[in-house]
């Protein structure tokens, strides 16, 4: 054993060979060091040299189905995978370049309500096989199927279209008697029958009530089914073997109208036939309609109540391959700005069936690495969960020529402390976000690469308006006033945010009604008002967030301020993100915290979330007059005129306060300066196709 330090020349080489192989090992080792030294370069000078951008991206994605999928993290991945018929301007808003459809050849009606779309015969799938117009077609039919078991929580995007909406939620007496050109009567006389049901008067929600002893405001919304003498028994209704057949005429009515035709079975609709007073039908509707409609239920159920896609005429046609042609429920006007989202992109049909039926979904595994093909600027390359997932360019992209990155890579980084520090040790191009917290330090040590911009969403509070005592506006506004937005925003957020005065935030032409302001004086009024002359009487109310340290913080401050402002103690209570949602979609809350990106440039995209039934309201608030109004902003095409008759819809919101406007958000975030392109964008959807990285 040779000791440290001692020299030796090998046994079997005489000197001068020893001196030759003495020179190849110093070379050796020089090389050694030389190939050491550039191992030790950083992660974004490698990633620089091979054309790749490298950014956080928060959480692994749930999937990259974009049908599926409702995530920001999901949509930054699937707008580099896949392609809509326009795309966004790399630096300006409400702008469009061309995307599968040629923009330029783009045509629309008059009122905005038949758009034709020319498709350039250039775009390709990954695989080379043509994008057509049948491929757009057979997505959006799969996106808005009415199967209870498909999962897709984006299918109201499409509402847009046509009967879009009828055919999603399974409106079956509008799909079997609006689409038919020879029914007796218009669907605009008919509509008002209770189709839908009426979900104020479900028995379960009086369970353990006596009709008697309702407020006046609770009598109201049965006394429209029933006659002054008309008494139901909440205790017969919510019985497990409730039999309808021989319940008394009140309960029968508030069985009926609670459910609504559409969704009644085959024998509850036979058993109507024979007493059709029952049911509300409105005005205007004679026996004879109304048996002609109960028939064509009940013949629909007879037949095993199959697929009605041909039957609803969904407002989109594949003309041929290369046209496709979608006709709107009313004039929409910022139609391009809508199919930017990557639910309107198209999913490959033959490599969706390839893989299942046309809903099969998470089960499916079309977008497997192996199997996955995609229209956009790039092609998924590799994805090793929770640790990264990375894309590269697509050779059959239509534009290939003029995309400037050769790859893209999405890391799954959760901890935002951890994405900073990793931005600081050259490992990331870009930050998912900086959180409140590391603001000031980011200002200090990273002045020129933090991006502070206006962002297109609200931070506010959903209140539950079934309960007490949110059941009451006052009581709703008064917790609404008693929150100092700018303290929030100032002392703890720092990012730029603005205090919020509704649900709207500032943007193009839209005038925000700004009902919502800091008033603890009013507030305090406004709860004397509502019958809470002591707090002390006041109901115990939780605070419902998520468990991050972020969402305690903002938590206790809310708490603080209700309890300096107006006297009331509030509970919080943190929640793991699946049962923080679920609580919400239960019911199972008081107040809790909450968030709106924008999916699109139009005020519609955070008032239409609030109609009844709506998947994203989770409030139990709904108004007749705010929703008539959405429904005349939607057929009116000047738009100076919708944009107000949008912030009176807004506006009408407001006063009622089902919602707590706390902040107007911004984004903040990391960029190292190589990366070009990059613009601010309200929606914050950058186009990668345009990014590039500069070289040094």
């Amino acid at each position: 054993m040779r000791k440290e330090g001692e020299k030796f020349i090998p046994i079997g080489l005489n000197l001068s060979e020893f001196i030759f192989v003495t020179k190849l090992n110093t070379l050796l080792a020089f090389a050694s060091l030389a190939l050491a030294s550039c191992e030790s370069r950083s992660d974004i000078e490698v990633a620089n040299e091979k054309n790749i951008l490298v950014i956080g991206n928060s959480n692994e994605p749930k999937g990259l189905d974009p049908h599926l999928v409702s995530g920001v993290l999901e949509s930054n991945i699937i707008r580099a995978l896949f392609e809509g018929l326009v795309v966004d301007h790399p630096s300006m808003d409400s702008t469009s370049v061309d995307g599968v459809a040629i923009r330029d050849q783009i045509q629309h009606s008059d009122d905005f309500t038949e758009w034709t779309f020319p498709l350039n015969p250039e775009a390709k799938w990954s695989d080379g096989h043509p994008v057509t117009a049948h491929d757009f077609v057979f997505s959006y039919q799969r996106l808005l199927s009415p199967d209870p078991n498909w999962p897709a929580k984006y299918a109201e995007m499409l509402y847009f279209l046509k009967n879009g909406e009828a055919y999603h939620r399974n409106k079956y007496g509008q799909l079997l008697c609006s689409t038919d050109p020879d029914f007796p009567l218009e669907w605009d006389r008919l509509k008002n029958a209770n189709f839908d049901g009426d979900d104020k008067i479900v028995p379960s929600k009086y369970l353990g009530k006596d009709y008697s002893s309702l407020n006046e405001r609770e009598r109201q919304r049965f006394l429209k089914y029933l006659n002054d003498s008309e008494t139901p028994d909440f205790e017969v209704l919510n019985q497990k073997n409730f039999d309808y057949q021989e319940a008394s005429i009140a309960n029968q009515k508030i069985f009926f109208n609670s459910i609504g035709l559409d969704h009644l079975d085959k024998e509850q609709l036979v058993f109507l036939r024979e007493n059709l007073k029952l049911l509300d039908w409105s005005e205007h509707v004679s026996p004879e309609i109304q048996q002609l409609v109960v028939d064509r239920l009940i013949s629909h159920h007879e037949l095993g109540k199959p697929n009605l896609w041909n039957q609803a005429k969904v407002g989109v046609e594949a003309i041929n391959d290369h046209t496709l042609k979608i006709t709107l429920r009313g004039p929409t006007p910022f139609l391009l700005e809508i199919t930017k989202h990557y639910t309107w992109y198209p999913v490959p049909k033959h490599v969706v069936l390839k893989h299942g039926e046309m809903n099969t979904a998470y089960s499916s595994p079309w977008t497997r690495l192996e199997n996955i093909v995609s229209n956009g600027a790039f092609k998924l390359k590799t994805w090793r969960t929770n640790h990264l997932l990375e894309v590269e360019r697509n050779p059959h992209y239509w534009d290939a020529k003029n995309v400037k990155l050769d790859g893209i890579r999405y890391m799954p980084i959760n901890n935002y402390y951890t994405e900073t520090r990793m931005f600081g040790d050259d490992q990331l191009h870009l930050t998912y976000t900086v959180p409140s917290e590391l603001i000031p330090m980011a200002k200090r040590k990273y002045s020129d690469q933090l991006r502070q911009e206006s962002y297109v969403g609200t931070r506010f509070l959903r209140v539950n308006t079934l309960n007490e005592p949110f059941n009451n506006p006052k009581v709703r506004r008064a917790f609404a006033l008693a929150i100092d937005q700018e303290a929030i925003c100032e002392k703890i957020l720092q990012g730029g945010q603005k205090p919020a005065s509704g649900i709207v935030p500032p943007f193009g032409d839209y005038v925000v009604p700004g009902l919502i302001h800091f008033d603890p004086e009013q507030a305090k009024a406004l709860l004397k008002e509502s019958g809470y002359e002591s707090t002390s009487s006041f109901p115990d109310i939780d605070l419902l967030t998520t468990n991050s340290d972020s969402g305690l913080r903002e938590a206790e401050a809310l708490q603080a301020m209700w309890q300096k402002h107006l006297g009331i103690k509030v509970r919080i209570q943190q929640r793991e993100w699946t049962t923080y949602l679920q609580k919400q979609y239960d019911s199972d809350y008081d107040i809790v915290v909450a968030g709106w990106i924008g999916d699109y440039l139009d005020p519609t995209t955070f008032l239409e979330m609030w109609v009844s039934g709506g998947g994203n309201n989770n409030t139990g608030w709904s108004s007749k007059v705010f929703e008539d109004l959405l429904r005349k902003a939607e057929h009116t095409a000047d738009i100076p005129t919708r944009m107000g008759i949008l912030s009176e819809a807004e506006k009408t919101m407001m006063k009622d306060t089902p919602v707590l406007p706390i902040y107007w958000y911004t984004t903040n975030y990391l960029m190292r300066p190589e990366v070009k392109n990059w613009h601010p964008l309200l929606l914050n959807n950058h186009p990668f196709k345009f990014v590039e990285l500069q070289k040094n």
